[in-house]
């Protein structure tokens, strides 16, 4: 059994320093330096041959526009500047899962009118929920114009490709991520630096929100349609409309093998349905089956090579597989080994995003004088309350749980999305005591961990994430625990400035028990990429509250 309980964790105290091991000690005012640089480095535009690279995917540029979009002039000129193909979508697309990637002759970038920020390393495109906490940076550093850009592009996305996006590339044209629209919308409209304080950016903002209302609104319909639905528990789930694995793993051979690889090693450790019998070369009849079974190996290289041992992934596993990478968390063994059951799950994290969502949203027809609406989303927002309090909230432990909808039942392993119903304002002031009670499950001498089980995967531990211990630590403070909240920022940004002081870089993740830059990922992904994007923004929110809530900090450590 997975338990939710406290585990006792006797870790070594960080005594070597940084300038033993670098020459230098932890230097916040070097990491600042770093950052303040870091958003020109990893910002991208349609007219830059580089935007146009993908190193997951080894084929020539192709840029494809919106189905009947006269190409920009500047776009033009990318033909013989970058050498890359502009292609034209074959039709309009309504909802994400409307034009299978499939059809298409190869994969490509999707145009985007504004230039973003990417993460870093081998992600070079703008990613669905790596922008909000991005966003926030931005912001934090006086961008806002490129802040708001972005937004503008989640918006053409909803307008010509369905839905926000998992990130702009057409193997992406299935799936969406975690939703932060709302909280990217209201973070722009509500900085003044983001329009003119005249009646003319007055105006202009004003007609910028009525769009931009209108477009999340159907962006949210994404999670309301039946594929989203978590069974009869009136709560969503992680769905993706394609089918067999991901194409973008292609730059990564061994991923589906080691699945399969790990799965036979520990036969008792979940997994089951995972695998069938296949050849690694399958003839014609037994090609046909495995269309049905387990993936099409006449139209996916990935699939092609996902075998080891005598053995494929079933059709199933794909189904979570894909789902589980639009939760963002890619790969853990929450739901299930590698999170191969994610579809089975009305998830925690999920749900108190789409509260938060259906608030904003609330919030936001008020503001426009669209009362009937704002009632509409009142409703929601109180019905998803009422399914959050029924099915996720596990009253006897004390936290938030995933519900396991296909076994009516709480899931007990320990995640750390237990804090996003605090972030998300869902939680009553009780709730958050509990849950604020059993921190200890998560904290590390370098901030907070993924879960308490190490399983060799990047999102469990001893790994901490940028995006997770800011939704902890803002949930903390915006429920009024600021001394824990300034503590854990404190432990966050120190570990960055650590990481920083030994390697001159900032890593998409860290090893929070270590407090530390060494991450070794035993299967799955293996890298710690550089940049990076959400890190550097955190990074600052993390300061702001740290500095503002220390004489909480220090009488509240632990």
């Amino acid at each position: 059994m997975r338990l939710f309980r406290l585990f006792v964790f006797a870790l070594a105290a960080i005594h070597i320093s940084s300038a033993q091991e670098a020459g230098q000690g932890p230097n916040a005012e070097a990491t600042l330096h770093y950052i303040h640089g870091a958003w020109d480095t990893l910002t991208r535009s349609m007219t830059d041959c580089h935007s146009l690279v993908d190193i997951k995917v080894t084929t020539n540029p192709i840029l494809y526009l919106p189905a009947g979009m006269k190409t920009p002039a500047a776009v033009k000129e990318l033909t013989d500047k970058c050498h890359v193909r502009i292609v034209s979508l074959p039709k309009a697309i309504e909802r994400l899962g409307d034009l299978d990637p499939k059809v298409l002759p190869d994969e490509g970038l999707l145009y985007l009118p504004q230039p973003y920020v990417v993460p870093g390393g081998r992600f070079n495109e703008m990613y669905g929920w790596d922008s909000f906490f991005i966003l926030l940076g931005l912001e934090a550093d006086r961008r806002e114009a490129l802040a708001k850009g972005m937004v503008d592009n989640f918006l053409f996305e909803i307008e010509n490709y369905g839905g926000v996006l998992n990130a702009n590339r057409t193997y992406y044209l299935t799936r969406s991520q975690p939703p932060f629209l709302t909280s990217m919308i209201r973070a722009v409209y509500e900085n003044p630096a983001s329009f003119a304080q005249t009646a003319a950016g007055r105006t202009e903002a004003r007609v910028w929100l009525e769009r931009a209302y209108v477009l999340a609104a159907k962006d949210y319909s994404t999670w309301t349609r039946p594929e989203h639905l978590a069974g009869t528990t009136g709560l969503a789930r992680y769905f993706d409309y394609g089918k067999g694995p991901v194409p973008e793993m292609a730059d990564d051979s061994a991923y589906y093998p080691d699945v399969i690889r790990w799965i036979v090693a520990h036969p008792h450790q979940g997994g089951d349905g995972y695998l069938i019998k296949g050849s690694e070369h399958p003839d014609a009849a037994e090609t046909e089956r495995l269309k049905q079974t387990s993936c099409d190996v006449t139209v996916s290289v990935v699939c092609m090579r996902a075998w080891a041992g005598g053995y494929r992934l079933t059709k199933d596993f794909y189904v979570g597989d894909r789902a589980m990478r639009e939760s963002g968390f890619d790969p853990s063994n929450r739901f299930g080994p590698f999170s191969g059951e994610t579809h089975h799950f009305a998830p925690v994290c999920l749900n108190s995003l789409l509260y938060r969502y259906e608030r904003d949203m609330e919030h936001l027809a008020h503001v426009l004088g669209k009362a009937t609406d704002a009632q509409k989303w009142s409703r929601l927002a109180q019905k998803r309350n009422a399914a959050i309090h029924r099915y996720l909230w596990w009253s006897r432990e004390g936290v938030f749980a995933d519900w396991d909808f296909t076994h009516s039942r709480p899931d007990e392993y320990a995640y750390i999305t237990s804090l996003y119903p605090l972030w998300a304002g869902v939680a009553t002031r009780e709730e958050g005591r509990q849950v604020v009670a059993k921190l200890g499950l998560f904290e590390r001498e370098g901030g907070l961990s993924m879960s308490n089980t190490n399983t060799g995967l990047q999102w469990d531990e001893p790994f901490g994430w940028a995006p997770t211990n800011w939704i902890g630590v803002a949930g903390l403070e915006s429920s009024g625990f600021h001394g824990d909240a300034a503590r854990l920022a404190q432990k966050w940004d120190q570990t960055v400035d650590r990481g920083f002081a030994q390697e001159g870089t900032i890593r998409e993740k860290y090893n929070v028990v270590q407090a530390n830059a060494d991450v070794q990922v035993a299967t799955g992904y293996k890298q710690n990429q550089i940049g990076f994007g959400w890190t550097n923004a955190v990074y600052l929110k993390m300061k702001a509250i740290s500095e503002k809530d220390a004489p909480a900090a220090a009488s509240a450590r632990r």
